[in-house]
C-alpha cells in the first residue's frame, strides 16, 4: 500500500512538473497597450486591463497559442495614458521604437483610439481594439485598425425604436414623441448622438433638447431643469461611466420623471450598487450580457465567461462583469485566432488573418468589414429592473418585458 502511495505521487508530481515544464517551454509573444489607468476613463481602463490579463491567463492555461508545432503565450507591456490622447500617441511611439511592440491591443475610448490609430498604422503595426466604438475611427482607410465590438452610433438608436412602440401602442403617432439628449463631447457620445437623432428624424420625431454635458461630467444639474420643465418622453445620456454615475444621482436627487431614461456604461459605473433604487427602469446600452446565448471551445458561454471572471477577479463578485472588460477578453481572444490561422509570427501575415476573421465567441460573432469594425455582432439593451440588468431589447435577444413608464 505505501508503495502504491509513493508511487501515486511521483507519477502526479511528475505530471505536474511537466505541465509546468510544457508551459515554461512556451514562447512569448509582446502585445502593447496604452490605456487608462488613471484620469477620467480609469475605471474602463482598469476594466479593459483586467479583460486582457484574464483571456492572457485562460489561454495560457489551456496550452497557449499554437504556431507551427511550437506553443506561445501572450505577455503585454502596459503605459498609463492618463486618458490624455497626446501622452497615448506618444506610448504608442515608446511602444513601437522603443519597446518593439509589433502588434498591439487598444486604449480605452474612442478619442485614446483616435489618437492613437494613426501611429499604429505608420509603423503598420496591426491593432485589435476592443473599447473604440466610434464610426469615425473606421471611414480614415486604416488597414492595420481592428474593433470587435459595435459602433456606437447603434448604441442607444434602439431606445428610439422602443420609444416609437410605446407610442403606437397607446393609439398615438411615433412623431408626438419628444427626446432629450445629452451626451459628452467626445467622438463615441457624438456618434450616440447622430444615431439618436438620426432615428427621432426617421419617425419624425421632435428633439426638445440637445446639449452638451460640462467637461468634467461632474454636474448636470442644469440640464435636468430643463428637461422638468420641457417634460420629454425620452431622455438619452452619453458620458462614459462618470456621466452615467453623475446622471443617475442628479435624476434621483432632483426627482426626475420621464418615462424613458437610457444612459451609455451603466455596469462601468456600478450605478445600483451605488444609487439603488434610483437606477430602477433606467435603460442601458451593452455590447453584451452574460444572459445572451453566445459561447466558444476557450471560454465557454456567456454566462460561463462572467462566473469564471469574478472567480479571477473577486472584486466583481457583488456586481455585473462590465461588457468592456468582456469585450476586451475577445480582442486578445481574436489574436489567439489569427496567429494560429497565419500559422506564423510575421506581422503582415498575422494582419491579413486577423482581416479575415470569421469567429463566434462567448462575446458573440466577430467578422470585420474592409474598414475594420465588427459588422456581425448586435448592440442589446438592459433595463435595471429590482436592482438586475434584464435585456429588453431587441426583442429577439429579449429574456424580460419592458418596464413602462419608468416613473
Amino acid at each position: 500500500m505505501k508503495k502504491t502511495t509513493l508511487l501515486t505521487g511521483l507519477l502526479a508530481g511528475s505530471a505536474m512538473l511537466m505541465s509546468q515544464g510544457a508551459l515554461a517551454a512556451c514562447g512569448e509573444i509582446v502585445l502593447g497597450s496604452a490605456i487608462s489607468l488613471t484620469g477620467k476613463y480609469a475605471t474602463n481602463g482598469i476594466h479593459a486591463k483586467n479583460g486582457y490579463e484574464y483571456a492572457i491567463q485562460k489561454i495560457k492555461e489551456n496550452g497557449g497559442v499554437k504556431i507551427d508545432g511550437k506553443c506561445y503565450n501572450f505577455n503585454v507591456i502596459y503605459y498609463d495614458d492618463e486618458s490624455k490622447g497626446d501622452r497615448g500617441a506618444t506610448l504608442a511611439e515608446r511602444l513601437i521604437s522603443q519597446d518593439n511592440v509589433q502588434y498591439m491591443l487598444g486604449p480605452y475610448s474612442s478619442g485614446m483610439t483616435k489618437a492613437i490609430a494613426p501611429v499604429t498604422e505608420k509603423y503598420k503595426i496591426p491593432m485589435i481594439e476592443a473599447e473604440g466604438a466610434s464610426r469615425s475611427l473606421f471611414n480614415k482607410g486604416y488597414k492595420y485598425l481592428f474593433a470587435v465590438l459595435s459602433t456606437s452610433e447603434q448604441y442607444l438608436a434602439s431606445a428610439i425604436t422602443l420609444a416609437a412602440e410605446k407610442a403606437e401602442s397607446r393609439g398615438l403617432q411615433a412623431s408626438t414623441v419628444k427626446i432629450a439628449v445629452a451626451v459628452e463631447n467626445d467622438p463615441f457620445s457624438l456618434d450616440v448622438r447622430a444615431g439618436v437623432l438620426d432615428d427621432a428624424k426617421r419617425y419624425g420625431m421632435k428633439v426638445v433638447i440637445d446639449e452638451k454635458l460640462p467637461r468634467d461630467l461632474s454636474d448636470m444639474s442644469a440640464i435636468l431643469t430643463k428637461v422638468k420643465l420641457l417634460k420629454p418622453d425620452v431622455l438619452i445620456i452619453s458620458g462614459h461611466s462618470k456621466g452615467a454615475a453623475t446622471g443617475v444621482r442628479q435624476i434621483g436627487e432632483q426627482n426626475i420623471k420621464v418615462p424613458m431614461i437610457a444612459l451609455t456604461h451603466c455596469e462601468a459605473a456600478d450605478v445600483t450598487g451605488k444609487f439603488g433604487a434610483a437606477a430602477n427602469d433606467i435603460l442601458c446600452s451593452t455590447q453584451w450580457a452574460e444572459s445572451l446565448s453566445y459561447e466558444d471551445p476557450l471560454f465557454g458561454t456567456a454566462a460561463g465567461y462572467e462566473k469564471d471572471f469574478k472567480k479571477a477577479f473577486p472584486e466583481y463578485a457583488t456586481k455585473k462583469v462590465p461588457y468592456q472588460t468582456a469585450q476586451a477578453s475577445a480582442a486578445v481572444y481574436v489574436f489567439k485566432d489569427s496567429f494560429e490561422r497565419a500559422g506564423s509570427l510575421d506581422k503582415e501575415k498575422v494582419r491579413d488573418a486577423i482581416s479575415a476573421t470569421n469567429l463566434k465567441t462567448f462575446y458573440g460573432d466577430i467578422k470585420f468589414s474592409e474598414n475594420g469594425n465588427n459588422i456581425a455582432k448586435p448592440m442589446v439593451l438592459r433595463q435595471i429592473q429590482n436592482g438586475e440588468y434584464n435585456v429588453v431589447a431587441p426583442s429577439a435577444f429579449a429574456s424580460h418585458k419592458l418596464n413602462w413608464p419608468r416613473n
